[in-house]
């Protein structure tokens, strides 16, 4: 089956980047983002460089500095494209991805169905491009919002791209107040997420395994309501609970309700 509704997903989140960054001044794109290293510029060749090679364009042969916040071979190998880059301005690094996402865009629109169900390794282990495809969408509109975070400009924080991000990363709410935050057997905590993805996520212990359920109990251990912005900043690791304290609200146990908060971060 081709997925058509991932695909268009996709398009809103290219479209999106190329209106941001049509609204940017030369200083904001050499701004610095949450992502450790990386510019507001940097974030958007991250991008171009992984759909430009999906789309047939070679990889880079440049070879970037070493840099202490680059940690393993795909760090190192997104380092390579982005610093290739870096010499360029952000209009010219735009230029080049208006280029690559028309490119791909018409790419994706045209392939057959064994194109999306052939075997690939993906960020979460091995799966199909159309299961790839799921993933790209996350990593597109994360880092749209890394850099719209950066210059001040937000968007984008509703509609179907950021559904399909905020609820992929829900699915790892088990592991954070399960594994990370140890929520005792029988008991549960309730996050509340506000504004562009409102979601009311009841995550319960039973039998010493945490699982999402659709009901909540009388008297949750913890309550924990912020909005999609600050859910997003948490869950991606970008930002601190310390950092967000003024946009997150406890009730219940506010000890265990920041030891979740604390280690919400899911991203690789």
């Amino acid at each position: 089956m081709i997925p058509n509704d991932t695909i268009d997903k996709l398009a809103l989140c290219f479209a999106s980047l190329s209106e941001l960054g049509a609204q940017l001044s030369p200083a904001e794109w050499k701004l610095p983002s949450d992502c450790p290293g990386w510019t507001v510029q940097d974030n958007l060749s991250h991008i171009v460089a992984y759909e430009s090679a999906e789309s047939g364009g070679g990889r880079t042969t440049h070879q970037a500095p070493k840099f202490d916040y680059v940690r393993n071979p795909i760090g190192e190998a997104n380092e390579n494209e982005i610093d290739s880059r870096r010499s360029l301005t952000g209009a010219q690094v735009l230029s080049e991805w208006n280029e690559v996402a028309a490119r791909r865009l018409n790419f994706l629109r045209t392939a057959d169905e064994s194109y999306f169900t052939k075997e690939v390794m993906t960020p979460t282990g091995p799966g199909t491009t159309a299961d790839f495809l799921h993933i790209r969408v996350l990593d597109c509109w994360v880092h749209e919002q890394d850099m719209r975070r950066a210059v001040g400009i937000p968007g984008h924080l509703s509609g179907p791209a950021a559904e399909h991000t905020i609820d992929r990363l829900i699915r790892t709410v088990p592991i954070v107040v399960g594994k990370r935050a140890a929520t005792p057997d029988g008991q549960s905590v309730v996050i509340d997420i506000t504004g562009g993805v409102p979601r009311h996520i009841v995550c319960t212990i039973v039998d010493g395994r945490a699982a999402l359920v659709n009901q909540e109990p009388e008297a949750p251990l913890s309550r924990i309501t912020m909005d999609t912005a600050t859910f997003l900043a948490l869950a991606t690791g970008r930002q601190t609970d310390q950092q967000l304290a003024d946009k997150i609200t406890y009730s219940g146990d506010l000890d265990h309700g920041r030891k979740v908060t604390s280690a919400l971060n899911m991203m690789i």
